[in-house]
């Protein structure tokens, strides 16, 4: 394992630069490389001959958490990675017509995968269908802020449950751990390692809220998926093409969120169409089967084209 800096600004680049020197020295037949941070080493590779497949990731440069110099950083990165890469990947189509009108790229289209599991122990002091959920970065563009607002509403009559953290602490860590403490029906939960215990979150929620905003194919919403967990997820391009059109999508707005999370809470009915049509959705589009041999095929055709720059969009 190479090495780098563990910082919020630096670990991704210093990472990715300390990998790709050791890449430069081994000489495999092809890299699969993951985010356009590492966009900027790619003529490393290119020098070398080796081919990249490289899995752009979302818009980095449209997210709130970054400052104006890490946008800038990411933008580029991603030209860097349009002028360099052989061969890109889009997790979602969306995202390949962006980076399209944006850099005149096209590259294949391979989402995420989730994983199914059988029936999970119950989280303690928590009912099967009986609590709102949300699992998510504290970051601005995850719609937290506006979850928060809602979940005051929602746990006058339902247990709400929040898993995750900014990972630094935090205004928004602050205000979750504020409404935890002042409401005994919300339980945060902090960032859950276990797999295993967030399956079961998943499992056995009443409701689900996806509120990503910027990024393609999210593998959160897709592993909630394919645990049958009802959704409602932000109105954005991104979840509207994972969930197709039977989802439930709200608008980044309070009172919006509250309304649809009581309606799906308040109907037994409601809830179980929504987790049929989400399981039978990612069972069908998002296994992990199904990405593991787009990535076989991509990855072989790259080391049998003895080419530089492949480029299909599908």
């Amino acid at each position: 394992m190479t090495r780098g800096l563990e910082t919020k600004s630096l670990s991704t680049l210093s990472y990715g630069l300390s990998a790709i020197i050791d890449t430069v020295i081994q000489k495999p037949d092809v890299v699969l490389i993951m985010n356009v941070a590492n966009g900027f080493w790619l003529p490393l590779l290119k020098l070398r001959g080796i081919p990249t497949l490289v899995n752009v990731d979302g818009i980095e440069w449209e997210r709130a958490k970054w400052g104006r110099l890490a946008k800038a950083v990411f933008r580029w990165g991603a030209k860097t990675t349009a002028w360099w890469a052989t061969q890109l990947v889009f997790d979602a189509h969306e995202i390949g017509r962006r980076w399209k009108t944006a850099f005149g790229r096209d590259g294949v289209f391979i989402p995420y995968g989730g994983d199914k599991a059988a029936a999970l122990a119950l989280e303690p002091a928590l009912s099967h269908r009986g609590y709102a959920l949300v699992v998510a970065r504290f970051v601005p563009e995850n719609t937290i802020l506006e979850f928060i607002s809602a979940a005051s509403q929602v746990a006058e009559l339902h247990d709400v449950v929040i898993v995750g953290s900014s990972g630094y602490g935090g205004e928004i860590d602050d205000r979750v751990a504020a409404l935890a403490e002042s409401n005994s029906r919300v339980h945060w939960l902090g960032h859950v390692s276990d797999d295993q215990r967030l399956f079961a979150l998943w499992q056995h929620a009443g409701v689900y809220f996806h509120g990503h905003s910027v990024g393609g194919t999210n593998p959160a919403l897709v592993q909630a998926m394919r645990l049958g967990a009802p959704v409602v997820a932000r109105d954005t391009p991104y979840n509207r093409e994972v969930l197709g059109t039977e989802g439930r999508f709200v608008p980044a707005e309070p009172i919006s969120i509250a309304e649809t999370l009581l309606a799906v809470m308040d109907s037994v009915q409601e809830q179980e169409r929504l987790s049929r049509a989400s399981s039978r959705r990612a069972d069908t589009d998002y296994t992990w089967e199904k990405v593991l041999e787009s990535y076989r095929n991509s990855l072989s055709t790259l080391v049998h084209s003895g080419v530089q720059r492949h480029s299909t969009y599908d």
